[in-house]
């Protein structure tokens, strides 16, 4: 049974740095394109940060890029989010999915994700 399972999560303060991992079990990064969405309080899913399953190139929402990093780790079979500069509004709670060959569009659609993580909570405060 694939699965995901994210953690990291917590309370920081506006401008601040978290670091989310993401450890996927019964299935190999290495044929899957990575990706983390969030669920702010009241609001739909959204696409954050994704990494391809070819060439691990990263893809980033315009709302996170230049703070946000996503990096893999293929021997440990691990996907990481690491925040900076936070702000209140990145509060959400954090999922991490994957999707078989993904790479380019199929990243940012929620729809085209073949496991999902449970998720971790990140709240900033101002």
């Amino acid at each position: 049974l694939s699965s995901a399972a994210a953690s990291g999560g917590g309370l920081v303060q506006a401008g601040g740095s978290l670091r989310l991992s993401c450890a996927a079990s019964g299935h190999t990064i290495n044929d899957y394109g990575r990706s983390w969405f969030r669920q702010a309080p009241g609001k739909g899913r959204e696409f954050v940060a994704g990494v391809n399953w070819v060439s691990a190139t990263p893809l980033y929402a315009e709302s996170v890029k230049d703070r946000f990093t996503i990096s893999e780790d293929r021997t440990t079979n691990t996907v990481t989010l690491k925040m900076n500069n936070l702000e209140p509004k990145d509060t959400a709670v954090y999922f991490c999915a994957a999707v078989k060959y993904g790479t380019g569009w199929k990243l940012r659609d929620e729809d085209a994700m073949n496991i999902w993580g449970k998720g971790t909570l990140v709240t900033v405060s101002s």
